[in-house]
Parts: structure tokens; sequence; C-alpha cells
């Protein structure tokens, strides 16, 4: 069914019912977890495995604590310390997204916590690579990234495996299994300088409330109460969609910044540029197939192109990236004004790869909706970038890029997710 017709340039998530939101916000936070599936072969395939490992870790340290903290803040949740409040934020976190990493969390008597995966779709990923890779993601990336996570919540919070892969029996279920706990006496995570970077981004220093909504009634609208252990999206009310919306883009944005950052620190900018642009080509596609998909976006090819451009999280939030579409006749007109994402006054991100107007991520998805579509750059006055993007039907098909084809490697590609309420 389609969310939004015919095309409307005044059109914002707003508009979109809670069932809407809550499929929307799922995609945006399964393409924010995609985007390492994107770029980390791109990092294995310049430096090795090793640096892979190495880059991962700095990328999600420097990134998940800052995060953490804006959803605590955002869902009325911040100020507690326990276990109860560690599993809140992964709840909410792009690390874990819904149903693809199906975390099921409990909270025992003691106040410690343990948490299992049934299903582990970055496991389905890396277990076909054999056990090496599956040791460097499980073990060597986890046991930091866990911590780093937990300890924004709480700096003395352990996560530790009860058992997890390489799974013996092969087929062993649940894939992983993990006890969180808070040791007063132990040592207290320290947080890596990067992540001290990510948070004086504007990105990260954005309001953090609940954004005004007058669309339909129901559903929580903080977290504040008592932890759910089956908490789903469409439990939430319609101005907290948003701000999910708003948060799951906002982590893609800042785990980007991380990324850049972590590769800068160890190279150089041009390599971060380099691999940062060959990660948004390859997910912008997957993230626009997906966001069309589950918002039944159909139709006429030029108004089919505005809306997956309006809905693309790489222009989400609004509250961050000033992005208009427009229709002019048989062609799409994009800007971008004066925002906050154009005045990080650094390289660190995706649009600051637009230096030149456009880029090869554009045409990427454009081209999920018809394969002869081209992205030029154009000048709108008051823009500070713009682009048309036109449908030549006597073009001939552009062919997949390579990086797009690397990311359709992952399983979470495909991935359809199923409300264990059998929904």
């Amino acid at each position: 069914m389609e969310i939004f017709a015919p095309f409307d340039p005044a059109f914002t998530l707003s508009q979109l019912s809670r069932p809407a939101l809550a499929a929307l916000a799922r995609e945006y936070q399964l393409a924010a977890h995609l985007q390492d599936r994107a770029a980390m072969p791109q990092v294995r395939l310049r430096w090795g495995a090793s640096a892979m490992r190495e880059i991962a870790i700095a990328e999600w340290m420097a990134a998940s604590p800052v995060y953490t903290r804006r959803i605590q803040r955002t869902l009325g949740f911040a100020g507690g310390d326990d276990v109860a409040t560690i599993f809140k934020g992964m709840q909410f976190d792009v690390g874990a997204p819904h149903g693809f990493l199906d975390f099921r969390f409990t909270l025992l008597p003691d106040g410690s916590g343990e948490f299992t995966l049934p299903y582990c779709g970055a496991l389905m990923d890396v277990e076909p690579m054999g056990e090496k890779e599956v040791v460097g993601m499980c073990h060597q990336i986890e046991d930091p990234t866990f911590d780093a996570t937990a300890g924004a919540t709480n700096p003395r919070a352990q996560v530790r495996p009860i058992h997890r892969p390489p799974r013996v029996p092969a087929d062993r279920v649940p894939h992983c299994h993990w006890r969180v706990r808070v040791e007063p006496q132990a040592a207290p995570v320290e947080e890596i300088a990067l992540a001290g970077r990510v948070a004086a981004s504007r990105l990260a220093r954005l309001p953090a409330d609940l954004p005004a909504s007058d669309g339909e009634p129901g559903g929580r609208a903080d977290y504040a109460g008592a932890f759910d252990p089956d908490l789903e999206l469409e439990d939430l009310s319609h101005a907290a969609l948003l701000a999910v919306c708003r948060e799951f883009c906002l982590q893609g944005h800042m785990l980007v910044r991380s990324l850049m950052l972590a590769i800068a620190e160890r190279h150089d900018e041009a390599a971060a540029r380099e691999v940062a642009s060959a990660q948004w080509i390859g997910v912008a596609a997957v993230a626009a197939e997906r966001v069309a998909r589950a918002m039944g976006v159909t139709g006429d090819a030029i108004d089919a192109v505005a809306r997956v451009f309006q809905l693309h999280p790489a222009f989400q939030p609004r509250e961050y990236v000033a992005f208009h579409v427009e229709r002019r006749d048989d062609t799409v007109r994009c800007r971008i004004d004066d925002c906050p994402a154009l005045a990080e006054g650094d390289p660190w991100s995706w649009l600051a790869l637009l230096d030149g107007g456009v880029h090869p991520a554009l045409d990427a998805i454009a081209r999920t909706v018809d394969t002869r579509a081209t992205c030029r750059p154009c000048d709108v006055p008051g823009a500070r970038v713009a682009w048309t993007v036109s449908i030549d039907p006597r073009a001939e098909p552009a062919p997949e890029p390579p990086e797009v084809m690397i990311t359709r490697l992952s399983k979470g590609v495909t991935f359809h997710w199923t409300s264990r309420r059998g929904g």
C-alpha cells in the first residue's frame, strides 16, 4: 500500500501513521547496521583483517557511548546506572537491529541480567568465512565494544560471555549467551579519545527531546517505567516514534563520523574519504530498496525517485540535514540548504563528499527505481548543494556498482522482520 500519493514536496515523517513509522524506524536501524557490511570489506581490502578489526572496534567505541546517552535522554530513562537501563539502551541501538540480531533479555533477582541471541544475522554473515573470522567478530570486536556500550550507563558494568561462537556443535542455538552485571570493585571502562571528538560534533549536540506531534494517539510516550523485554516499536507513541527515527539516523551518521576519524587517525583524510565513499555507495542502494519496499513506494518512476530521496536515511533527520525534494516536469530536483550537517567544518561525513555537487551514491539511490536514472549537479539560489535526477528511456541500463554487490553479501539485505507476537 502506498503511504503517500501523489508526491508531496512538503511531506514530512510526521504525516505517517504509527505502524508506518515503526516499520520505517526498523529500516533506519538496519540500514545503519549494514553500513559496516559496506565499509569493512573495503577496509580489509586495503589494510588487512587485523586493521579491519582495529578500525571496527574504534568506530563502535567512539560512537556507541555518545548515541546511547542521547537515546536515554530522548526516551526519558537517563540517569539510571543499572542493568535494566543498559538493556533499554541496547533495545534502541543500531548495533542490535530488531530481529536481525534477535536479542532476548532477562533481568535476574540479584540485579544482573542475561541476554541470548537465538538468531544473529551478523554471525550468519561471518560464519561461512571460517572460525578465524568468527573469533575476530565474536571475541576480539565484541569484548571491548560491548563494554563500551554498557559503560555509557555504568563504567563498572561488565558484559561477559556464558557461551559464544564458534558454535559447538555447529548448529548450536541460541547462537550466543551473555551475562551483564555491575561490579563495584571493577576498574571503570574509559572512553576512547575518539568518543570525545564524536561528542563534540554538531551531530551529537542536536536537541534530544521528543518532537511535537499531532499524529494519532496511543502508545508509550517514553520509556521511563519498568524495563520491558518484549518491547516493540509499535508500542511507542507517534512522537516517540518520530524521535526514534531521528535517533537511528543520527546513530548512522555518528558511525560514519567515527569510522572516518578512526581511518584518518591511522592513515590520512584521503583514505578516510575513499572508504566512506565506497561505504555510502554500497549501503545507499540497499537502504533505498528496503525503505521503498517498506513504505510501499510505487507508481510513476519520477515520483518514486522523489519519494525515495525524501525517505532515505542519508538525508534524515531534517533537524540535521536541510534537505528538500521537488518534481519539475520529468525531473527531480534535490537541494541541501545551510544546516548543521554542512556546518561541521570538517570532512567526516557522507555529505562532506558532496563537495563536487554530486556523488555516485546519489546515482545508486536513484537507480534502485530505474537503472537509467542519472544525477547531475545544478545551481539553485540559496542552496549549498543541489542536483537533478532524470531518466533517459533511450539510455543503456547502468550496471550495479561493485560496492553495492559487496554489501548484498549480507543476509541483512533481504532480512524480513517478524513480530514475536505473531503479527
